[in-house]
């Protein structure tokens, strides 16, 4: 079996959708609690270049530290929002999952889909009530 690991954060309901859909694919993924052992800033770089998507945009905007420090600002460069992620993990969105077939900011949680090295091995319906696969393993979204 292939290894994946998330990136996660078991308070936030997208997170706890995404690593169900590991489990529902049949893997036990490497769970980084990544507020307590945040990944470090080599690590981060890596994790968003290969994501292949900008700082600004693994920069988690709902939370305190976002608005109090003005990160909204364009004036902050890449170096220093990656800064503030490595001060405040908090900023770092979430989930992140890496898999053999790549690595992804998985928001909405359905994206993990497009990642997983195996298929959906039953139903699964998020949090919320939406359903994503049906009962064969097909996805409906």
């Amino acid at each position: 079996m292939s290894e994946v690991t998330i990136y996660h954060n078991p308070k936030c309901g997208t997170s706890r959708n995404t690593l169900e859909m590991i489990r529902n694919a049949g893997i036990e993924p490497n769970v980084i609690l990544y507020l307590e052992t945040p990944p470090t800033r080599d690590t981060l770089v890596k994790l968003i270049a290969d994501m292949g998507i900008s700082v600004r945009e693994v920069l988690r905007q709902k939370c305190d530290p976002y608005v109090e420090l003005g990160l909204d600002d364009p004036k902050w460069t890449d170096e220093q929002l990656l800064d503030f992620m490595m001060q405040h993990p908090i900023l770092i969105n979430r989930p992140i999952v890496v898999t053999e077939l790549g690595t992804k900011l998985c928001r909405p949680s359905e994206l993990v889909l497009d990642i997983l090295p195996a298929a959906q091995q039953g139903a699964f319906t998020k949090e919320d009530g939406e359903a994503v696969v049906d009962a064969e393993g097909k996805r409906l979204i």
